[in-house]
């Protein structure tokens, strides 16, 4: 999804109206991928309004208008650590890896392989599922997630392959037909 450069600078400008108009172009993705990090409905909203509150206000600070959208990303993803830490603060002592295996990812339906995908994306990090929900989510290149998250290019490419090996290892070992496994049948 392209973002007008002009609705941007009018943004800039104070244009109170053209903001609303950028949130409305942005908000679902930052909703959802929010709440493929977080695991939670409530909690994905509330950041996702954190984020436009923040950025309504630093919205003049702001140097590259065609930057719009992985601006946001950037505060968003800002929001989530804080979200998770405060998690953590309030559990004790706990390891992120323990916290998603706790939370499970909502679907609407209820099909084997969405139960599934949500048991292997519990089953990452919070620095792996940021990785994934940007790249197979929400479409950004692995340098856009660099800048995003502040990391080397190479350290994001390495780290998205792995998580996705991960991901396609959880699919194949739990998702496998029983019937061909036992009849020596590789279903991959």
């Amino acid at each position: 999804m392209k973002i007008d450069k002009a609705l941007v600078l009018q943004a800039k400008a104070g244009d109170d109206s053209a903001f609303a108009s950028l949130y409305e172009t942005v908000w679902q993705d930052l909703y959802k991928s929010a709440f493929y990090i977080l695991g939670n409905r409530e909690d994905a909203m509330d950041v996702v309004s954190e984020t436009f509150l923040e950025a309504y206000r630093g919205i003049r600070k702001l140097r590259d208008e065609t930057a719009f959208k992985s601006w946001m990303y950037t505060i968003l993803n800002a929001r989530c650590k804080r979200k998770i830490a405060g998690y953590i603060k309030e559990r004790g002592n706990i390891s992120i890896d323990d916290l998603f295996g706790e939370c499970a990812v909502e679907f609407d339906g209820h099909s084997d392989l969405r139960v599934t995908l949500s048991s292997a994306l519990a089953g990452l990090t919070q620095e792996e599922r940021t990785i994934v929900v940007l790249s197979s989510v929400q479409g950004y290149t692995t340098r856009e997630i660099a800048q995003i998250l502040k990391k080397p290019h190479g350290t994001i490419c390495s780290k998205l392959s792995r998580t996705l090996k991960k991901i396609r290892a959880v699919m194949e070992t739990q998702h496998a037909d029983p019937l061909s496994a036992e009849k020596g049948v590789n279903t991959k």
